[in-house]
């Protein structure tokens, strides 16, 4: 399947701001499933892109608009061709749970099997768990317990946008028993982790489809979940619709949790309010995508800059230290 995907993100500041500097998450990954066409950002104001890899692999775009300004556009086109994954068995044996326990493996998935940032327990997930019986599933095979929590978090959580936030800790869905993609991905792969099954955060976009009975919002970023089983290797599961990661998921970075690669996210220099509008658009490159269907941004147009120049290792140092810097400015 051909894609197209643009990603408007605009900030807004009450009055002028000195500086921003920014950190983007937005081009789709190359993969075996996952061919990169095309990838393009657009800053406005104008800005030098560079890129360095995170320590997740993941490609990172960064820059610093040094002037004054009340508005930070950052638009990300892509083009990007994907292929289905391939069809998984029925079930596995429970032999697997044995291979999960393996000292290398649990050596080399380390960080995907440890609580972190906003996928940590706590006494309302035990309380859920305890609901639900949970645990029982560990009496299947790893393969099906994993599709039977993906659909029990589908079953037991209504998507609902602005009920939680990005910063959201999980016990605020577990709460209101309604959320969005990130927050179903976080109680997932908590879940996975106390099994002993390593989990990581997807982030990326989803081509929305309701003849599939897709909850996600089509104008936003999505999120999902891949577990790794050692006789299938890394697979993707999306406990917000359900379903196995498709030729429908494009995926852009993965990590321990949304902390670890949000679309963007970055600080400036002032004492502005900001605000922030998101659109999002996926398309079947068949159909041409017109302006006004995206996010209506008023001014002077973005202005094209090359999709980024790879950054040295001194280039990526300085801007980590930089926006650690202003950070550390406003605390």
């Amino acid at each position: 399947m051909l894609l197209e995907i643009r990603h408007v993100t605009q900030y807004r500041y009450a009055s002028l701001v000195r500086e921003s500097v920014m950190e983007v998450w937005m081009q789709p990954q190359k993969s075996a499933r996952q061919r990169l066409v095309s990838f393009d950002l657009d800053l406005d104001p104008p800005a030098q892109v560079f890129s360095y890899p995170d320590s997740f692999g993941n490609a990172v775009y960064h820059f610093d608009v040094p002037q004054p300004h009340d508005k930070l556009t950052i638009t990300a086109r892509s083009a990007v061709e994907t292929q289905p994954a391939p069809p998984l068995p029925d079930q596995l044996d429970r032999g697997e749970w044995d291979r999960l326990r393996s000292e290398f493996l649990r050596g080399e998935s380390f960080d995907f099997l440890h609580p972190h940032g906003f996928a940590c327990e706590s006494e309302a997930l035990h309380a859920y768990m305890a609901e639900h019986d949970i645990d029982a599933l560990r009496g299947r095979d790893p393969l099906t317990a994993v599709r039977e929590l993906n659909r029990l978090i589908y079953d037991s959580f209504g998507y609902e946008a602005g009920v939680t936030r990005a910063d959201s800790p999980i016990d605020d869905v577990l709460k209101a028993r309604k959320g969005v993609c990130q927050d179903f991905a976080h109680v997932m792969i908590t879940i996975c982790r106390l099994w002993g099954i390593p989990a990581r955060y997807v982030s990326g976009y989803l081509f929305t489809d309701r003849k599939h009975g897709d909850r996600s919002d089509p104008d936003a970023t999505h999120a999902w979940v891949e577990v790794f089983l050692p006789s299938l290797r890394w697979i993707g599961l999306d406990p917000t619709n359900n379903t196995e990661a498709t030729e429908r998921h494009v995926a852009c970075a993965m990590g321990r949790d949304y902390s670890d690669v949000p679309p963007s996210r970055g600080v400036y220099k002032g004492e502005a309010e900001s605000q922030l509008a998101v659109g999002v658009s996926v398309r079947k490159a068949r159909a041409a995508i017109a302006d006004p269907e995206f996010l209506r941004v008023s001014g002077t147009p973005a202005r094209n800059v090359p999709a980024g120049r790879r950054a040295t290792g001194n280039a990526a140092y300085q801007h980590q230290q930089r926006l650690h810097q202003m950070q550390q400015q406003q605390q």
